[in-house]
């Protein structure tokens, strides 16, 4: 059973998905260019690449991945080179491409450049064009930035794991969560709208057309999936059809300058070869050797870990909230107990009294008040979590409570309400409290313990939801209660 815990990781983002029809990139009749990517709002190159990074460092604990000195991966990279190659330098970014050993058809590209590309696409790729394209299209969702532009467009309560990704230095999962990404237990899901598909779809066509391949292979390997079944799915599941995919692409190449393309090559074929010789494992295989630790370990000892990439000591298992870091042992009321002594925090918009024994952690606009004991990368044991966000679909104060806790429920296998919304007076304001129980980081014998964790809610002064959630295993939480609920009425807004 999947264990999972309150985190950053916790408030991973929920992309709402926009329908948008497929659109025209160029005029007919003439040699198709690549569209002016734009930037995104509220993120830089240099945090998307930075992100990028992180989340390589979780998929080397997830997923068994090949070495680069596979020659099924150095195949796969020379083609990435060759695609890289026609993407003009100032839109460029540092392309990666790994190969994963799983059976499965699927293929995900991550902030900033790294592309990951299960064996099971290159073994059910007909010819190389059809490799091409998939690549060419994962290539297209980093180029037009779309992780980075659809986090831009959240306005539910699920954004507030932006908040929450600054919290602690150096906090991947909250960073990852961000820019909608989603990696635990062996898998990893990017939700990108049917538009942002329909882009890539566009794009990728450009890419290959411009590296020498014929971009209908790609339409080609879309339909084959969409006919076969079987491990089709899990590819168009993460890749939704923006709508009559194969129609649209063929109608956008339908009037482009002929060319000779680039047929297969006997590098191909020998590469594909190869790949039918390597030890593959399912989506289950892998999900069940992330939560033993098996794939960091093997990531690490056969020397599939590039250099510089950020992976943890930690080993893999994910006990708690399958998040690095996610247990925490030998810890217990006497490490974190807090002082009666307290002192203020002051923020622009918010004060709030902790005890003078704890920390405080600033993020972009929300903040951790923790023991130092109580909180490690990716884990809160012990502490309050403050934050803010918008839920532009709820009516009330209740709704957008319940909202909040659904969302905490969706994202955390196991996790349950206790009774329900009730109302909360917090110094003199109307304000709304919630219970929910879940598993704890805190193992003992090896099992995580019960956590409970205490939901309470205020309206913002300047709109939308303020929120505090008050974390602590169930064994202890009536003996910091009293300390809770005194820095809950010492809260101030302004």
């Amino acid at each position: 059973m999947k264990q999972r815990t309150f985190s950053a990781r916790a408030l991973a983002l929920i992309l709402t998905i926009l329908i948008v029809e497929p659109f025209s990139l160029f005029g007919q009749g003439s040699s198709p260019e690549l569209p002016d990517p734009g930037s995104p709002s509220g993120i830089t190159r240099e945090q998307q690449v930075q992100v990028g990074q992180q989340a390589v460092g979780e998929v080397y604990k997830q997923m068994p991945v090949l070495p680069d000195s596979s020659p099924v991966t150095r195949y796969v990279q020379d083609l990435g080179r060759k695609l890289e190659g026609v993407i003009p330098q100032q839109a460029s970014w540092p392309y990666q491409f790994h190969v994963i050993q799983q059976k499965e058809i699927n293929a995900f590209a991550l902030p900033g450049g790294p592309i990951f590309i299960n064996i099971g696409t290159i073994e059910a790729a007909d010819n190389e064009a059809e490799l091409v394209g998939v690549m060419a299209h994962e290539m297209s969702h980093v180029y037009m930035q779309h992780s980075a532009k659809q986090a831009g467009k959240t306005s539910t309560l699920q954004g507030l794991a932006g908040i929450l990704g600054a919290i602690l230095p150096g906090n991947a999962a909250g960073n990852i969560a961000r820019l909608g990404i989603q990696l635990g237990a062996g898998t990893l899901s990017l939700k990108y709208s049917r538009g942002d598909e329909a882009q890539a779809d566009s794009v990728g066509a450009i890419i290959a057309y411009k590296a020498g391949y014929n971009p209908k292979a790609m339409a080609d390997f879309f339909q084959k999936l969409e006919q076969q079944g079987g491990s089709g799915p899990q590819f168009l599941s993460d890749h939704p059809d923006p709508g009559n995919r194969e129609a649209s692409i063929q109608k956008e190449i339908q009037n482009w300058p002929p060319k000779n393309y680039q047929g297969s090559t006997g590098t191909f074929t020998r590469a594909k070869q190869e790949a039918g010789s390597i030890k593959a494992y399912t989506a289950e295989e892998i999900a069940a050797g992330a939560k033993q630790g098996t794939w960091a370990q093997q990531n690490q000892s056969g020397g599939a870990v590039p250099p510089n990439v950020p992976v943890s000591s930690n080993n893999g298992n994910n006990a708690g909230n399958g998040a690095p870091g996610g247990s925490i042992t030998n810890i217990s009321l006497k490490d974190v107990r807090p002082s009666s002594r307290f002192q203020q925090y002051q923020g622009n918009n918010i004060s709030i009294g902790y005890p003078d024994n704890w920390q405080v952690g600033n993020g972009q606009g929300g903040m951790l008040i923790a023991p130092p004991a109580g909180a490690s990368e990716g884990a809160i044991a012990y502490g309050v979590l403050v934050g803010a966000g918008q839920d532009q679909n709820a009516q009330s104060l209740d709704q957008a409570t319940q909202d909040l806790a659904r969302s905490l429920q969706q994202q955390n296998p196991g996790m349950q309400q206790s009774g329900s919304v009730s109302r909360i007076r917090v110094n003199g304001k109307q304000g709304r409290s919630l219970y929910l129980s879940g598993s704890s980081p805190v193992t003992q014998n090896g099992r995580p313990l019960t956590e409970r964790d205490w939901l309470v809610t205020l309206p913002a002064p300047q709109g939308g939801l303020l929120y505090l959630v008050f974390i602590a295993p169930d064994r202890d939480f009536n003996s910091l209660k009293g300390t809770y609920q005194k820095m809950l009425q010492s809260l101030q807004l302004r």
